[in-house]
């Protein structure tokens, strides 16, 4: 049963307003990439770039976030939105 400070599926209300969504796995796709071969490139365990992709992650380090552009050649604005 829902409290008062969370929903249906038992999300504080913070989660339910506009939220970072990634888009690793598209981006991944579109260069030809696994997960594997990325955490390789990075240097991020195979296991953290999972939390990333499943938008499971609660923040990232602005020296991951550039490793993860440098490696895929593209802008944060191409890993992350806001969904509102």
């Amino acid at each position: 049963m829902p409290t008062a400070d969370a929903d249906a599926a038992g999300l504080p209300d913070v989660v339910r307003g506009p939220r970072v969504v990634c888009h690793l796995d598209l981006v991944l796709a579109e260069r030809g990439m696994t997960l594997t071969e990325l955490s390789a490139r990075v240097g991020i365990t195979y296991a953290n770039l999972s939390v990333l992709k499943n938008n499971r992650a609660k923040a990232i380090r602005y020296t991951t976030l550039v490793a993860l552009c440098e490696a895929l050649d593209c802008q944060p604005g191409d890993l992350f939105s806001v969904s509102t």
